[in-house]
């Protein structure tokens, strides 16, 4: 049968068409062009500094990011850690850690299990709750540093020494540590932090979760007094801890006092950090007036201790 010229077009490309798609539906099994799969997104946790960071505290976050630039305006210093508390079932923030990755900056978050049992958490009563964090961790997608129960080995948290055996801190650590791995969150770096043991009783090694369940370790220690110096806050939390692990450490909350030697030990402080080859250091820059274990911290209400600091930065952390 003859046809037309422009039918001939037709026909001939009604034909390819159809040798098209049956190529298509004999490689594939379906009808649908092949299209490059979207390449997947490798997480990974934070890595190990080549030079020890620096870290803030401040009390609005994470509902807000202006009192960080107030002390990164005030330093001079931009922070590469910033940190908050949270909450049991409160949700990642994920706005604030948005903030920190776009400031060039690590979320660092304390998960504080207020009001709940370790027991019952080891035993999966909150996996609802973790499995829904990190979810949102991972979907985050940058580097996020973890804290659970921090300053367990002191007596003053419901976590904690005398409130919790350490038997049981282990393992609601580790079991959230699975529920984490199981979703994923290869993008979290486990901080295992304790208090000073200058400032409580307990031995350090029974609240070790292990070297597979830890990435860095953590000290929380304050210059309460005049007489303080980095030996006497840290120096025998730091040497205890290297007696069974050598994970990277982080001086993970601390600031010094409004003593009379203030400056000086704000520099010893961050000498301190370089010699001992940390991590990091983290300020904890609040104002708290309630006795000498709760003393303004805050470094833009002292001008001399603001210089100290960033003088002490600038010698002995900027590589």
């Amino acid at each position: 049968m003859a046809f037309p010229p422009g039918q001939r077009a037709v026909v001939r490309r009604v034909t390819l068409a159809a040798v098209m798609a049956s190529v298509l539906l004999g490689v594939t099994g379906c009808l649908t062009p092949l299209t490059p799969p979207t390449p997947k997104q490798v997480l990974t946790p934070v890595p190990t500094p080549a030079t020890p960071l620096v870290g803030v505290y401040e009390p609005g976050v994470p509902g807000s990011w202006s009192d960080i630039t107030g002390f990164s305006a005030a330093t001079g210093i931009k922070p590469r850690i910033v940190v908050y508390y949270s909450g049991w079932n409160d949700p990642f923030s994920t706005s604030f850690a948005r903030m920190a990755a776009d400031h060039d900056a690590y979320v660092l978050v304390q998960l504080q299990p207020n009001g709940v049992s370790l027991a019952a958490i080891a035993a999966g009563g909150s996996d609802a709750y973790l499995r829904s964090y990190a979810h949102a961790v991972v979907a985050f997608g940058h580097p996020v540093i973890l804290s659970f129960g921090h300053e367990m080995n002191g007596n003053w948290y419901s976590w904690g020494l005398g409130h919790t055996s350490p038997a049981t801190f282990v393992a609601a650590w580790r079991h959230i540590v699975r529920v984490f791995r199981a979703a994923g969150a290869a993008n979290v770096t486990w901080l295992w932090a304790v208090n000073s043991i200058d400032g409580a009783a307990s031995s350090l090694s029974q609240w070790w979760p292990g070297a597979a369940w830890v990435n860095w370790t953590g000290i929380d220690g304050y210059y309460f007094r005049a007489t303080d110096t980095f030996s006497s806050v840290f120096g025998s939390t730091i040497a205890d801890i290297r007696t069974f692990t050598d994970a990277p450490l982080l001086i993970a909350e601390t600031a010094v006092g409004t003593t009379a030697d203030r400056e000086s030990q704000i520099a010893s402080l961050v000498a301190g950090v370089q010699a001992e080859h940390l991590v990091g250091v983290v300020w904890f820059d609040e104002a708290q007036y309630a006795g000498i274990y709760h003393q303004n911290w805050r470094l833009e209400d002292d001008p001399n201790a603001l210089a100290a600091f960033s003088r002490a930065v600038a010698t002995y952390l900027d590589g």
